[in-house]
């Protein structure tokens, strides 16, 4: 199976529904899953920094990619997790529009790789 696949069926199957539940849930989310946040908000800040170096280098147009998760869902990811439940309600929000955008996103990826793998199959 594509790596790639695999990445989108991550986003859709763990990370959407997460975000959707703690945007949703706010304050009354478990407190262990603030520390989950924070903890995702670092790897997800070192890994695309390290990612968005590679392909800043190999001269990537993809760097777009790594560009958002560090600008954007990294830094929400550690707040939330910071405060916990003392979130301000523009961060939850905040986090239900990457929580619609990354399934929105995803979804649509997964069909048109599924649909590309399809033409390869066809006779």
């Amino acid at each position: 199976m594509d790596h790639f696949f695999l990445i989108v069926l991550f986003h859709i199957l763990v990370v959407s529904p997460l975000l959707f539940w703690v945007g949703f849930a706010r304050a009354d989310t478990p407190p262990w899953v603030y520390t989950v946040l924070f903890v995702l908000g670092l790897i997800v800040l070192l890994y695309h920094s390290y990612k968005a170096v590679v392909r800043w280098s190999s001269g990537s147009p993809l760097i777009w990619v790594n560009l958002i998760h560090i600008s954007l869902v990294a830094p929400l990811l550690l707040w939330i997790g910071y405060y916990g439940k003392k979130t301000e309600r523009p961060a939850y929000n905040m986090l239900l529009l990457l929580a619609f955008a990354a399934f929105g996103y995803h979804t649509y990826k997964a069909l048109v790789l599924t649909e590309a793998l399809g033409r390869k199959e066809a006779p």
